[in-house]
């Protein structure tokens, strides 16, 4: 039997009074910083890729971080850094040779980093506002700058609101923390009974934010944690069928490949269970508009809270929690990750406010991402669904000798190793992005031919689902 939609409601709307009665509701009282806020019309947009959007992939090491690269020795960063500067001598720096390479391997998948538009953003809060107030959001570090960037993402995200947290880390952090809470704070006692406690159904390849969360709400007693395999809807649909609990919650990480959407709404129908989606890796790089997973699926509605980081494919930093309005009162008053920890930097927020509206507005950039995949696929024969590349080639000597012939091919490509994956499942992990061009895709398949045999190269998948 369907439970009623808004069951997650009534509940948080009760935790929500609970904390009202021990006047513990906190609140968001933004600082208004003087000049107008930017509007859409303030930021330029362009319609093709541009000379600056190089500079988000054309990169920079200096010859000693390369030698020690590529004979393997470990480094604490500290090796002199390559280019000019103010004062170089003063502070360590020599001017030394350095090496070019074309980045395979970050997270700026639209290339929006170095876009002048934003960067512009920033310039102007620094010199108008300097870093702004500092301080948690709940003492002093809330701007009507970080209320409007909150605004254009629930927009975005099709929710009713949206809470800004310092990094995507963090957001899921504090929500996993404050769906706990809410069993806790329903229950006579401060420690729920059995029945009473969340059931959160998450994936097995779930990202470390989500893992460590759910372990704090399992250690404090207010949480039990049932692990699916990853992407397996029958064995999703078991679990749920054989759990008791009444409060049900699911838990997807886009870490690398999409979730089976449509099964999920079916399965939320018929359990009741609270979605939650972490589309830190869909949200402007999938959708029409770069809504993400849930936009490009159109299953907005499905999804009962969203949550996102604005440091992939924004250029940018920090996370946010698209949700209704209850959620986020919840999270702000009991999420402690968001609590106690410094709100975003004006100029930070200024930047982002400008990414989300070139990322909607610069389509191209979706556009091109998504060619980049089919270049990619084309050259190599190999059926990926994604930007996000994982080619795995076995032991860890092989992942790296094949990172270091590509460090020495010009590209800056990582090796994933235990304890990040299995023993013997290490990968090359690659990353293609909207500033690529065919002619970048076509070199570095050209250099993977030579240090691994591609046809032989399995891409990293489960269930019939593309690895991201």
């Amino acid at each position: 039997m369907e439970m009623e939609a808004n069951s997650w409601d009534s509940w948080v709307d009760q935790a929500l009074s609970r904390l009202h009665s021990l006047k513990l509701i906190r609140s968001l009282r933004p600082i208004h910083l003087p000049n107008p806020l930017p509007t859409p019309r303030d930021f330029e947009v362009f319609h093709h890729l541009s000379p600056w959007d190089r500079l988000a992939i054309e990169i920079k090491i200096s010859e000693p971080t390369f030698l020690k690269w590529v004979n393997e020795i470990p480094s604490s960063g500290d090796e002199a850094a390559c280019g000019d500067g103010l004062d170089d001598e003063k502070v360590g720096v020599s001017h030394q040779k350095s090496r070019d390479l074309l980045l395979f391997s970050g997270n700026d998948y639209l290339g929006l980093s170095s876009h002048p538009t934003i960067g512009k953003a920033a310039a102007k809060a620094a010199q108008e506002h300097g870093m702004g107030p500092r301080g948690s959001a709940l003492v002093c570090g809330y701007t009507n700058y970080h209320r409007l960037l909150e605004s254009c993402l629930a927009d975005l995200k099709k929710k009713e609101d949206c809470l800004l947290c310092p990094t995507g880390f963090a957001a899921n952090m504090a929500l996993m923390v404050a769906l706990g809470s809410v069993s806790s704070l329903l229950s006579a006692d401060q420690k729920p009974l059995k029945d009473e406690r969340v059931a959160i159904f998450s994936d097995a390849l779930n990202h470390a934010s989500i893992i460590d969360g759910i372990r704090l709400a399992e250690r404090q007693g207010s949480a039990e944690i049932f692990v699916y395999r990853h992407c397996d809807m029958p064995h999703l649909n078991e679990l749920l069928s054989s759990c008791t609990l009444e409060k049900k919650l699911f838990l997807f990480s886009m870490d690398g490949d999409f979730a089976p959407m449509a099964e999920l709404a079916k399965l939320r129908k018929k359990h009741g269970f609270l979605l939650v989606i972490d589309d830190a890796h869909g949200t402007f790089v999938c959708g029409k508009n770069g809504g993400g997973v849930a936009e490009e699926f159109n299953c907005e509605s499905d999804v009962d809270i969203c949550v996102g980081t604005l440091s992939k494919a924004a250029g940018c930093h920090g996370g946010f929690i698209a949700c209704s309005k209850r959620w986020k009162q919840l999270i702000l008053s009991r999420g402690r990750s968001f609590i106690f920890s410094t709100a975003m930097p004006v100029p930070v927020v200024a930047a982002t406010l400008a990414a989300v509206i070139v990322a909607k507005k610069e389509k191209w950039r979706r556009v091109a991402i998504w060619n980049r995949v089919r270049d990619f696929r084309a050259l190599t024969g190999i059926p990926i669904g994604s930007p996000i590349i994982s080619l795995i080639v076995g032991s860890e000597e092989r992942a790296l000798q094949a990172s270091r012939h590509l460090l020495k091919s010009g590209f800056h490509v990582t090796a994933i190793r235990p304890p990040t994956v299995p023993p013997n499942s290490c990968r090359l992990r690659v990353t293609l992005t909207s500033v690529h061009t065919t002619e970048d895709v076509k070199k570095l398949t050209v250099a993977l031919s030579d240090c691994i045999g591609l046809t032989q190269i399995r891409v990293y998948s489960s269930s019939g689902y593309a690895r991201l």
